[in-house]
């Protein structure tokens, strides 16, 4: 009998925990290889967790809403098999029967580092760095609940590291599941922090006392002062709705965006008629032979990536003083959730792909978007995104860039309009399939001359666009 290790899997490059939401399985069940044990929630997606191995569940080592660090043991499987046999790479480990004891307990959380960058032993005398005062005393232990409020050990540590009380960890919003602080939320709080003291604008809310010339002598390290929000008046005949977890990470991300890049928008407007009578013609054969709809998403992804491959700076993102430009071409496709929310699924390498397989890519991706079955690493890794405000009717849209891209494309409703076309024998006033596109770009890196003249080019890919094309039939 061996017993075999389940471990919190690693859900992308920057996620280092995830939440329990909930265990489908519990202590003595049978379990299969392959199937649900776990349900759990990161920063970016919902995702369960199989079993590595056939067994039977002997330990669960945390309860639902615990957050726990990527690589930790959450639970143990009891096998028939040899352990030397057991072993699963992916999310299990097997050990013997001695050995299991050992970890029948999650391991303690890491104990702060005896001296830190913030700590006056080692610090820079204020004289170096006038703005930035040292607390004078060291932080008192961190609860793990707070008032009422969970941390999970890094963040207790990152507490005490930085030297931030309890007051101030319970006055720090939370982005996680049920409003609790991760790492993310941490490393905000504390840019924020830094830049207030560096600027001499420090709140005195947790015992900071600023002097006359701007310095001060705090006993702890104050919080900065945030924004007030404008006063809501409620009436009885109003509804609080409480943000979901998804609705408020969309918020954060929004924001940061805005505060990230300095946004610029430009518009076009586009003759997408012949494109349109193809799609007339193509729509039922199509869907007869393979079972789904021919929608214009993939054939919008198809023009954006032929105009990134003629301007591939529009591909990238940055780092600092540095850009990044993208060896792929990773485009997202913003989707619409049942729930209201949104997602990006991302078609990784679209320019390697033709229309069919960019189409079945689309159908794919949109249908388990919207029955929330995406795998975490189909949200990743985007290099560009496209957004369809059409969809609902609008004629066009100045989006958001999704960090950290630095362009995103938004196209409107495809509405009949007059317009001029020109003839052999002169222009004419024709009714033509007139659409907007919008392309928001990340000013730092992207200026007007190449935000323009990207945009321009896919727009005229899509007005070039074959309607006697027969490449996907």
């Amino acid at each position: 009998m061996a017993q075999v290790q389940l471990v919190m899997p690693k859900m992308g490059e920057s996620i280092i925990e995830a939440t329990i939401l909930n265990w489908t399985k519990q202590v003595g069940d049978e379990v299969e290889v392959d199937e649900t044990i776990l349900e759990i929630a990161t920063d970016k997606v919902d995702s369960e967790v199989p079993s590595p191995v056939d067994g039977k569940l002997a330990k669960i080592l945390f309860e639902p809403d615990t957050v726990v660090a990527v690589g930790e043991v959450i639970a143990l499987i009891e096998t028939d098999a040899e352990a030397t046999v057991a072993d699963s790479p992916a999310t299990g480990q097997a050990v013997s029967d001695e050995s299991s004891a050992a970890i029948a307990a999650p391991p303690p959380p890491v104990s702060a580092p005896a001296a830190s960058p913030r700590n006056p032993a080692t610090a820079p005398t204020t004289s170096e760095v006038p703005f930035v005062p040292q607390p004078a005393t060291a932080a008192a232990p961190i609860s793990a609940t707070g008032s009422g409020r969970f941390y999970s050990p890094l963040v207790r540590t990152m507490a005490e590291t930085e030297g931030i009380g309890q007051a101030e960890l319970d006055s720090i919003p939370g982005t996680g599941a049920n409003g609790r602080v991760n790492k993310s939320d941490m490393l905000a709080y504390l840019k924020r922090r830094d830049n207030a003291y560096i600027n001499g604008t420090q709140s005195q809310q947790f015992g900071g006392t600023a002097t006359s010339n701007g310095s001060a002598a705090p006993t702890q390290k104050a919080s900065p002062p945030s924004t007030p929000n404008p006063v809501t008046s409620v009436s009885g005949g109003d509804e609080i709705i409480t943000m979901d977890r998804m609705r408020k990470l969309i918020a954060k991300h929004m924001v940061d965006s805005k505060r990230t890049s300095p946004h610029v928008t430009s518009f076009i407007e586009v003759d997408v008629t012949e494109l349109v009578n193809w799609r007339n013609k193509i729509k039922g054969p199509f869907q007869k032979k393979y079972g789904q709809k021919i929608t214009f998403t993939p054939i919008f992804v198809e023009a954006v990536a032929k105009a990134i491959k003629d301007f591939p700076l529009v591909n990238v993102s940055v780092d600092g003083d540095n850009i990044i430009k993208k060896g792929n071409i990773n485009i997202g496709m913003a989707a619409a959730l049942p729930t209201g929310n949104l997602i990006v699924p991302v078609i990784k390498n679209a320019d390697q792909l033709n229309l069919l397989g960019l189409t079945q890519r689309v159908n794919d991706l949109a249908g388990r978007a919207r029955e929330n079955q995406l795998k975490p690493t189909e949200i990743q890794d985007g290099t560009f995104t496209l957004t369809n405000v059409g969809t609902f009717g609008n004629v066009m849209g100045t989006p958001i860039i999704n960090q950290p891209q630095a362009a995103i494309l938004a196209v409107g409703a495809i509405r009949k309009k007059p317009a001029v076309v020109e003839t052999e024998y002169g222009d004419l006033i024709a009714v033509r399939q007139m659409m907007f596109m919008s392309l928001s770009y990340d000013h730092r890196v992207v200026d007007g001359f190449l935000g323009g003249s990207f945009l321009r080019r896919v727009g005229d890919y899509l007005e070039a666009f074959d309607a006697n094309r027969s490449d996907v039939l």
